[in-house]
């Protein structure tokens, strides 16, 4: 960690910002991969949940996981569909035929050369067809409970937001992140971030009158709050 990062870790009171966020939260809803996750830890259930969550509003990604979940539970039930199928079953998610297409590929790839076991390193997960740093580090974070920052729009809009980082993608977000949050917030801070960003932080118009730690917000780029 260079001394600047080190400067900024230490001046970030991470504990207090985050525990208020959660506090202003409560007991609303949880992202539909989480929700996911808290009914079945199971890796391919957390896999295939999150490959689907692309581009695609949670309220969809809920219920097409269900769906194809209920069906098809495991690698060897999801290749054993068809892919049109399978794409019926997830459909309205965005892009339900390439990711039907993609969900049919890694359900082969894992009965072929995994055992049917999901990976749980980050290079064998980037190999899969259809699978990014988002939904390998979930899959790490929710299904093996391996540290990890997942940066999706929500955690790369905020943290740039709030002035944590100024950074193009969310991998230089993930990066800039693990040399500044406490270890402890790696796994918790998107489920965290993907609520608040939902709710409070939302991409247009903001809403800072409603934020529990506006005080600690450099309002980068928002032209217009409620």
């Amino acid at each position: 960690m260079t001394p600047a990062a080190a400067a900024q870790r230490s001046a970030i009171p991470w504990e207090g910002i985050l525990a208020r966020m959660r506090s202003t939260l409560g007991a609303g809803p949880l992202p539909a991969v989480s929700e996911v996750a808290r009914r079945r830890p199971d890796p391919f259930h957390v896999l295939v949940s999150t490959m689907i969550s692309l581009r695609t509003k949670d309220d969809v990604t809920a219920r097409a996981s269900g769906r194809l979940l209920e069906r098809a539970g495991s690698p060897r039930a999801m290749a054993a569909l068809e892919e049109r199928e399978i794409g019926r079953l997830i459909f309205p998610a965005g892009f339900y035929n390439t990711k039907a297409r993609n969900l049919k590929a890694v359900a082969g790839i894992l009965l072929r050369d995994y055992g049917s076991r999901v990976p749980s390193s980050m290079s064998e997960l980037l190999k899969l067809p259809g699978v990014g740093r988002k939904t390998a580090n979930l899959v790490r974070n929710l299904g093996y409970g391996l540290e990890g920052i997942c940066v999706d729009t929500h955690v790369h809009r905020i943290a740039n937001r709030f002035g944590w980082v100024r950074t193009r993608s969310p991998g230089q977000t993930e990066a800039a992140l693990e040399g500044m949050l406490p270890r402890r917030f790696w796994i918790p801070i998107n489920e965290l971030l993907v609520g608040f960003g939902q709710r409070i932080c939302t991409p247009l118009s903001p809403r800072c009158s409603a934020c529990p730690v506006f005080e600690h917000c450099r309002r980068v780029g928002v032209a217009r709050s409620r």
